[in-house]
């Protein structure tokens, strides 16, 4: 009777096993996908220090201006906002939460505030971040409000390359 019960346990613990499996791998299947929305170019002013402080070394960027442009979205960068970074050069590592506006092409204001981290360690750079914008509720742009978006900044010549993912 004992060998019985045992045998019919493997078997249930098997096809619990091989259930989880499929599951699994319907979970990898169903990760979520990006999708582009958009490339900000934006202007900066000459970077300036705080000083070190309880956190590390204050870094401030000035937001000078800037482009947008992508499927559903164009229009400016708006002159304001900072790109606000927190420096451990014995890490390699920089906390970033940049703060500013942009216009669109119809005269539509949307906030945007875009926090991550750049490390660089053994000859590679991580550099992600994460925007979150504020758009009007009752505009086309309402879409912004209602998503998670990546993006993968590049430094380029005079500018810096903001490309915005949305998560699907």
């Amino acid at each position: 009777m004992r060998t019985i019960v045992s045998i019919i346990l493997c078997i249930l613990a098997g096809c619990a096993f091989a259930q989880k499996q499929q599951a699994c791998q319907q979970d990898i299947e169903a990760a979520p996908q990006l999708e582009y929305a958009f490339e900000i170019k934006c202007q900066c002013d000459a970077p300036y220090s705080v000083g070190q402080t309880a956190h590390g070394e204050r870094i401030v960027i000035p937001i000078t201006g800037g482009t947008f442009e992508g499927p559903d979205i164009k229009g400016m960068v708006l002159p304001g906002g900072a790109d606000y970074q927190l420096v451990d050069r014995s890490k390699g590592r920089t906390e970033l939460e940049a703060i500013y506006c942009i216009r669109t092409d119809d005269g539509v204001t949307i906030h945007v505030r875009n926090v991550g981290v750049l490390v660089k360690s053994t000859g590679k750079t991580y550099f992600r971040t994460v925007p979150k914008f504020e758009a009007p509720s009752d505009s086309r742009y309402d879409w912004l409000n209602n998503a998670i978006f990546i993006c993968t900044p590049e430094g380029k010549d005079g500018y810096i390359s903001l490309k915005m993912w949305k998560v699907k």
